[in-house]
């Protein structure tokens, strides 16, 4: 139980980060390079501060790390987490593939029993 319990809250981090498409934005171009924090923000309108707290919740999803190099820090994009949430979805359709199968054979069936 607790690793589902870890695993689900894995998936609700990941997803929740996603979300958004600021988050999504800032991945996107964190996965084509290394930027720092401040050339992340003069790309959005918004505040420096609120850039800051996107990448946050990114950094918690391990969707992005930052690093300091002197009075910068630096935000890469981490390509296996968008593999894990995209491993996550395709078990999610597996299963909704598999419950709609069932309906179709429910369906199907001309002569159910009671």
């Amino acid at each position: 139980m607790v690793v589902y319990q870890e695993s689900a809250e894995r998936a609700d981090r990941l997803f929740h980060a996603l979300a958004d498409a600021t988050r999504r934005e800032i991945v996107a171009l964190t996965l084509t390079g290394e930027h720092s924090v401040s050339q992340l923000a003069r790309r959005f309108p918004m505040s420096f501060a609120a850039v800051q707290k996107h990448v946050a919740v990114l950094e918690r999803a391990g969707l992005v790390s930052k690093q300091r190099q002197g009075r910068e820090q630096r935000v890469r994009g981490n390509a296996d987490a968008l593999r894990e949430a995209r491993r996550l979805l395709d078990q999610l359709a597996d299963v909704w593939r598999g419950r709609l199968d069932r309906i179709n054979m429910i369906l199907a069936d001309p002569d159910p029993d009671p």
